[in-house]
């Protein structure tokens, strides 16, 4: 089963996908955010080229477990894209993910230079593989 992962941000929206055996995510793509509209029909696009059967939509929780603003704008994103697909579409915990992706670009090395840019890709990536991860779990106590 492949799955894509979305981490939406007010600027870039980055997405990820996982190999077809829905073990192992990697960085896909950073679209640059025009309009939700318009974003949408693209990633739409690339549920269709990709063969995608689930989407995850990372989204920002409070210490309460409530939505916070950004969080509030994933669900926004992903009414609009289930709107437009067929697969399902589910939020994910994001929380810290953008450090995760900093300190895994870290760890890949490089001048810090190299290292600055976005990180939308790689926090969709981090989403991604705590979603497949959890599921492999779920998996293995359940069998």
């Amino acid at each position: 089963m492949r799955i894509m992962s979305i981490d939406p941000g007010s600027k870039q929206i980055g997405l990820a996908i996982s190999d077809p055996t829905g073990t192992i995510a990697n960085p896909l793509m950073i679209l640059k955010h025009k309009s939700r509209e318009s974003d949408t029909d693209f990633i739409a696009q690339q549920v269709l080229n990709n063969d995608i059967e689930l989407i995850v939509v990372g989204q920002s929780l409070d210490d309460n477990g409530e939505p916070t603003f950004e969080g509030r704008r994933s669900a926004r994103i992903a009414q609009a894209l289930a709107r437009k697909v067929t697969v399902p579409v589910e939020f994910w915990n994001e929380s810290f993910s953008t450090q995760d992706a900093k300190r895994a670009r870290i760890m890949m090395g490089g001048s810090r230079r190299k290292r600055a840019g976005h990180l939308d890709d790689l926090a969709a990536t981090v989403i991604l593989q705590s979603f497949l991860d959890e599921r492999s779990v779920k998996k293995e106590t359940s069998e």
